[in-house]
Protein backbone atom coordinates (compact mmCIF):
# COMPACT_ATOMS: atom_id res chain seq x y z
CA UNK A 1 0.00 0.00 0.00
CA UNK A 2 1.34 3.44 -0.93
CA UNK A 3 2.12 5.87 2.26
CA UNK A 4 3.64 9.26 2.22
CA UNK A 5 7.26 9.52 3.30
CA UNK A 6 7.28 12.64 4.81
CA UNK A 7 3.99 14.81 5.62
CA UNK A 8 2.91 17.43 2.52
CA UNK A 9 2.89 21.26 3.79
CA UNK A 10 -0.08 23.41 4.02
CA UNK A 11 1.57 25.67 1.05
CA UNK A 12 2.71 22.51 -0.83
CA UNK A 13 -1.09 21.24 -0.70
CA UNK A 14 -2.79 24.77 -1.70
CA UNK A 15 -0.72 25.06 -4.41
CA UNK A 16 -2.40 21.68 -5.86
CA UNK A 17 -5.92 23.04 -4.84
CA UNK A 18 -5.70 26.44 -6.32
CA UNK A 19 -7.62 25.71 -9.22
CA UNK A 20 -8.60 29.45 -10.51
CA UNK A 21 -7.36 32.22 -12.88
CA UNK A 22 -7.06 35.72 -12.01
CA UNK A 23 -9.78 38.18 -13.11
CA UNK A 24 -9.23 41.74 -14.58
CA UNK A 25 -10.32 44.67 -12.42
CA UNK A 26 -14.18 45.72 -13.13
CA UNK A 27 -14.01 48.97 -15.29
CA UNK A 28 -16.06 51.93 -14.70
CA UNK A 29 -17.09 55.24 -16.62
CA UNK A 30 -15.84 58.25 -14.27
CA UNK A 31 -19.12 60.16 -13.90
CA UNK A 32 -16.70 63.34 -14.12
CA UNK A 33 -14.79 62.84 -17.51
CA UNK A 34 -15.76 59.75 -18.83
CA UNK A 35 -13.26 57.78 -19.00
CA UNK A 36 -13.07 54.40 -18.17
CA UNK A 37 -11.42 54.13 -14.04
CA UNK A 38 -10.62 51.36 -11.18
CA UNK A 39 -14.05 51.00 -9.01
CA UNK A 40 -13.60 53.03 -5.96
CA UNK A 41 -10.83 55.25 -6.62
CA UNK A 42 -9.42 58.47 -8.12
CA UNK A 43 -10.03 59.08 -11.65
CA UNK A 44 -6.35 59.61 -12.94
CA UNK A 45 -7.34 61.76 -16.25
CA UNK A 46 -9.14 63.89 -13.78
CA UNK A 47 -8.21 63.80 -10.27
CA UNK A 48 -12.09 63.40 -9.08
CA UNK A 49 -13.31 61.16 -6.47
CA UNK A 50 -17.52 60.74 -5.63
CA UNK A 51 -17.92 64.41 -6.98
CA UNK A 52 -15.20 66.05 -5.12
CA UNK A 53 -12.06 67.03 -6.59
CA UNK A 54 -9.20 64.92 -4.65
CA UNK A 55 -6.02 65.54 -6.92
CA UNK A 56 -5.62 69.17 -8.41
CA UNK A 57 -4.19 67.73 -12.37
CA UNK A 58 -2.54 70.18 -14.57
CA UNK A 59 -4.37 72.42 -17.12
CA UNK A 60 -2.28 70.65 -19.54
CA UNK A 61 -3.19 67.13 -18.97
CA UNK A 62 -6.77 67.84 -18.86
CA UNK A 63 -7.17 70.11 -21.62
CA UNK A 64 -4.86 67.36 -24.18
CA UNK A 65 -7.89 64.86 -23.89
Amino acid sequence: MAVPKRKVSHARRNKRRANYKATAPTLVVCPHCHEKTVAHQVCKNCGYYDGEEVIVMDKDKKESK
